[in-house]
């Protein structure tokens, strides 16, 4: 019940859904484009020789995977440290409405 008495404020309002997707779906694809280039990259270092690059470059696009899932869901909450202040005389809030 705390939790709604606390004031909103704009600069702590989430961004719309569809952003907030749009967001996520950009880091995941960039993600699985540096996974696609870590595959090419592995081929043309096994065929230039390079014993030591393409295991690495393997493993990091295997795990590439499990990290922009996680990069994808994270959750973005937004919050700007600012408690509001109480007066001496308690809560500021309205004067009690007019009753007809």
């Amino acid at each position: 019940m705390a939790k709604r008495d606390e004031a909103i404020r704009i600069t702590t309002a989430s961004s719309s859904l569809e952003d907030d997707i749009r967001t996520r779906q950009r880091r995941y694809l960039t993600a699985m484009l540096i996974r696609v280039v870590c595959f090419a990259g592995a081929v043309i270092a096994g065929v230039a020789g390079l014993h030591w690059l393409w295991p690495v470059l393997i493993l990091l696009a295997l795990v590439l995977p499990y990290i922009a899932v996680v990069m994808a869901n994270a959750a973005h909450t937004k919050g700007d440290g600012f408690t509001l202040m109480d007066s001496p005389y308690g809560r500021p809030q309205l004067p009690p409405g007019r009753h007809e």
